[in-house]
């Protein structure tokens, strides 16, 4: 058992803001992660549109690669911001790939 688990076996309830006590079950518990993983699949979605964003002038709708993309690509936000938010998308992935593992 992790120790989040042990702490909710340990502590049975949890007080909201307005004072309501309300009972931790697998339910509480599971609706809690699929907010969360919600929350991160669309900061990865938001992510993935600006990468995106910065390939698009280089594809047809289709999806074709233009033949001016040969030339050389450089993204307008620079590469060390491309880059990162290319990084912080594997984290978004990795941390959803995370939440779900949990659920077995």
């Amino acid at each position: 058992m992790s120790a989040g688990l042990e702490a909710r076996v340990v502590r049975p309830h949890v007080r909201q803001a307005e004072g309501q006590v309300v009972p931790f079950t697998p339910l509480r518990d599971l609706e809690h992660l699929m907010k969360v993983a919600g929350s991160i699949t669309q900061d990865a979605n938001k992510t993935w549109a600006e990468l995106w964003r910065e390939f698009k002038p280089l594809v047809t709708s289709s999806g074709a690669v233009l033949p001016t993309a040969k030339d050389g690509y450089v993204p307008s936000c620079g590469w060390a911001e491309f880059l990162e938010r290319f990084w912080l998308l594997k984290h978004y992935i990795d941390s959803i790939q995370r939440i779900c593992e949990r659920q077995r």
